[in-house]
């Protein structure tokens, strides 16, 4: 399998580590368990498709709220736990 070589700092990398299961779990293993964002789960694609067919109204609160949706903290990289 083709491999892909990254940089993190100091503290994504104990962050990492602390979430090792066992000292022969990869970073590859411990990045596909984790609970990643596989993309925006936004409604900009379902506002563009539905453009001209529902109120403008609709259409602007749909738009705030989007804008309001931030995505939670990630509390893998809290610093305050780090040693």
């Amino acid at each position: 399998m083709a491999t892909k070589t990254l940089s993190v700092d100091e503290d994504a990398y104990r962050a990492l580590v602390r979430q090792r299961k066992h000292q022969t779990e990869s970073f590859s293993q411990i990045i596909k368990r984790s609970k990643c964002d596989d993309g925006p789960k936004r409604s900009g694609a379902l506002l563009d498709r539905a453009a001209g067919t529902i109120s403008e109204d609709s259409l602007r609160r749909l738009t705030e709220a989007q804008e309001d949706n931030l995505p939670p903290a990630d509390k893998s990289l809290d610093r305050s736990s780090a040693t």
